[in-house]
């Protein structure tokens, strides 16, 4: 049952939350952070996304039904119901909550809590049924770790925390489009109206590319805002040009295939740029 309660968390997702909340802390530092305040920031992130996600799977359980990809959820089987997914949403909740008040400061707080309800209530009960452009504002949701770990360290917002922010808004529409390309029959049968089921190719590759250009920008800018070593723009231009790569092939044929390499592209690119701000925040530190 324990197992069951985990999966709600679905913490294959948080992972990649995770991932650029360490380096808003390394970058917020400007070298290596509190470990007792950014132990806390991972714990309490963790936890409320989880927690976000749990009530995400509690309020779609009719739609995950009818969907192959999430038709084996605990909730869309039973074995947990909606009433004990949304006390178990709940609680884990408010613990990260708790946790990141306890041991960061308010500012973090309440951007954590804002962060899950925007997720629950602006994504996936109001736009996620509703519009297209679901993902593009509902995302916001996913870029809140960012300003979170930034606060958790300076207990304030600057520019370059926003830079980072603008890198995961752009960033999170082609990785989550690629996906919803590869998975187009489950969304058509769940009736979400994600770009790939209700727009034509062309309009669905020059969103892709304008998010992209937009992911690219910030990138770079993040890097000369936060003054980091040129190596630190030598390799994140390689990235850039690998995604690019591979957002091309998908833009000459919009199939299963391409756009589950375009997705796996995406989570390689986020995942070495992170380890790049890090590596170049602790050098800086070092002078």
């Amino acid at each position: 049952m324990i197992k069951n309660y985990l999966v709600l968390l679905k913490l294959r997702v948080v992972e990649l939350l995770v991932i650029t909340t360490i380096p808003a802390m390394f970058l917020a530092a400007k070298g290596f952070p509190n470990l007792k305040i950014a132990l806390a920031t991972v714990i309490g992130g963790t936890l409320a996304a989880g927690s976000a996600n749990a009530f995400n799977m509690a309020i779609e359980v009719d739609r995950d039904l009818l969907m192959k990809r999430t038709s084996t959820r605990p909730t869309a089987q039973k074995i947990i119901s909606k009433k004990n997914a949304f006390i178990f949403a709940l609680i884990v909740g408010i613990l990260s909550l708790a946790i990141i008040f306890i041991f960061t400061n308010l500012l973090a707080t309440s951007l954590t809590l804002f962060a899950i309800l925007f997720y629950v209530v602006g994504y996936t009960l109001l736009l996620k049924p509703r519009t297209s452009q679901n993902i593009v504002w509902g995302g916001i949701a996913g870029c809140m770790p960012v300003l979170i770990g930034w606060a958790a360290i300076t207990n304030k917002l600057d520019v370059t925390a926003i830079w980072f922010f603008l890198v995961i808004f752009f960033w999170t529409p082609p990785h989550f489009w690629a996906l919803a390309i590869k998975h187009k029959s489950d969304y058509e049968a769940a009736d979400f109206p994600m770009l790939p089921v209700v727009a034509k190719p062309k309009s669905i590759v020059l969103q892709l590319w304008l998010h992209s250009l937009g992911m690219t920008l910030s990138a770079l800018a993040l890097i000369f805002n936060a003054k980091l070593p040129l190596w630190c723009l030598a390799l994140t231009l390689i990235l850039i040009i690998l995604w690019k790569r591979d957002l091309l092939k998908v833009s000459k044929e919009l199939d299963t295939a391409m756009a589950g390499k375009l997705f796996q592209s995406s989570i390689v690119f986020l995942s070495i740029y992170s380890l790049i701000l890090v590596v170049g925040a602790v050098q800086i530190s070092n002078g």
